[in-house]
């Protein structure tokens, strides 16, 4: 457990890992409720004693000290996630050396701009009102506990450096299956800067999800004043207990993502195998373990016999591009799902409806319905397991869009620019070019599931200027 640029070691529970591989000792979080919210949210003003470029300074000195092979808090975390994370070691291996990338100066001032507005993070900003009135906006930090989700590495360190940008405080609450990457962090920012501001403004510890006793004494409005929950629907529903005036929660709750290739795509050879091998990214990247990957996929081919043979056809490249997609992108599952297999291997039998590619080794499987609708199953696909739709037009997409649809790939552009006016309006939240969906660059402009997650971490504080000469005074009525 790390509070505020202490490391601790004491007080130790065992605890089990969610891959079921391994099993850590760490210190009892009831041990340490005392100590693990800032009590007086009036300790945040040390934070503001500290200027934006000296909170760039200090990302960007973290971002160099997280480079791989010169951190041993890295690398140990590394070699322990193998048994915990849902994902392979190369893929494990990629992610951990993009860490002290994602803090350049220059990204981190983008999202800062973008997300915020680095002039609200910096001081008042005026307005002046048709009422004759001045208002003066300045966003403050917020003391936050941080339920961050273990799919990858990268979501501890961006809720670190979202937690610095904004001057907050935060309490992250490492998941199961990844206990080791925001303590690796953290432990790097004490060796570095244990009385910066920053540190002293981050905790780190586990505490098994649900422990109502524990989670009711520090999920209380003079603890904390926001939950940013991401999960699972029942570790999100769970949070909801807690919520109550004063008290917010920021949800970045599970979400499924789609595709649609347009017609224009299976015109020629060429166009059909450049679709294919975007489409194949956005499936096997982190081996398909986020809400952004592409579970189905509805593709534009026509269902008559020609459209068929054409959605079968796209469905043998799609596949033969996964597997050959980097090691660094995908690989083969850790452990394919066993309920998963089994309904794939059961509609293997019914070909007159479904035409399935791979699969019988368990390196994942491309399910070409025979009709125009999912698999049964399509709420479970995962592992690289995707399901290609082929549908006539493009309107028979929009019933399969709702509020659970976050990512939306789709090829060509010229098909984005027609949907990204109609799509929205049935839930989807994210339109990417085919092939992108794990670059996630939204993130860097602050928008997330369709909300700006740092806009809604801060405090915007209106501090209204009126004087009678300009603002007619009520008592003078």
């Amino acid at each position: 457990m790390v509070v505020r640029g202490q490391v601790i070691a004491d007080n130790l529970v065992e605890i089990g890992g969610r891959g079921g591989e391994l099993r850590f000792l760490t210190p009892d979080a009831n041990a340490y409720l005392n100590v693990l919210p800032l009590a007086d949210p009036g300790r945040l003003r040390d934070l503001y004693q500290v200027s934006f470029e000296e909170i760039l300074d200090y990302l960007q000195e973290l971002g160099r000290r997280l480079d791989f092979d010169g951190n041993p808090y890295l690398q140990e975390a590394c070699g322990l996630s193998y048994l915990t994370a849902p994902t392979t070691p190369p893929l494990i291996d990629f992610t951990y050396r993009r860490l002290s990338g994602f803090c350049t100066r220059d990204r981190l001032r983008e999202i800062a701009e973008h997300a915020v507005g680095v002039e609200y993070l910096e001081g008042w900003v005026p307005i002046e009102l048709t009422s004759g009135a001045t208002v003066q906006i300045r966003c403050f930090g917020s003391r936050a506990v941080h339920i961050v989700a273990g799919n990858s590495p990268i979501i501890s360190l961006l809720t670190i450096v979202r937690n610095a940008l904004l001057r907050s405080d935060a309490i992250i609450k490492a998941p199961s299956n990844d206990p080791f990457t925001a303590l690796a962090i953290a432990r790097t920012m004490c060796d570095m800067a244990p009385d910066h501001p920053i540190t002293r403004h981050l905790a780190v510890a586990y505490w098994k999800g649900g422990d109502v006793g524990f989670e009711e004494r520090l999920y209380q409005p003079h603890n904390v004043e926001k939950i940013v929950a991401w999960g699972g629907f029942a570790s999100v529903k769970h949070v909801t207990r807690y919520i109550q005036p004063g008290l917010e929660l920021i949800s970045l709750d599970p979400k499924r993502s789609a595709s649609v290739i347009g017609e224009q795509a299976f015109d020629s050879e060429d166009e059909m195998s450049e679709a294919a091998i975007r489409l194949a990214t956005d499936i096997g990247s982190v081996n398909q373990a986020g809400c952004v990957n592409a579970r189905v996929i509805y593709a534009i081919t026509g269902t008559d016999d020609a459209g068929l043979a054409k959605a079968n056809a796209f469905g043998q490249l799609v596949y033969d591009a996964m597997l050959g997609l980097p090691s660094c992108v995908s690989t083969k599952p850790k452990r394919y799902d066993l309920s998963l297999k089994e309904s794939v291997d059961a509609v293997r039998l019914d070909g007159d409806w479904y035409h399935v590619i791979g699969g019988r080794d368990d390196e994942g499987a491309i399910i070409v319905s025979q009709l125009p609708e999912p698999v049964p199953f399509s709420a479970a696909l995962n592992d690289r397991t995707a399901n290609i739709v082929p549908v006539d037009t493009v309107d028979e997409v929009l019933a399969a869009v709702n509020a659970w649809t976050q990512t939306v790939g789709v090829y060509p552009e010229s098909l984005k620019d027609e949907l990204k006016g109609i799509l929205p309006l049935y839930g989807a939240q994210r339109l990417v070019s085919l092939g992108y969906a794990a670059a996630s660059a939204g993130s860097n402009c602050g928008r997330q599931d369709a909300i700006e997650p740092m806009r809604r971490m801060g405090k915007w504080i209106v501090n209204e200027i009126a004087t009678p000469d300009k603002v007619p005074p009520m008592w003078a009525l």
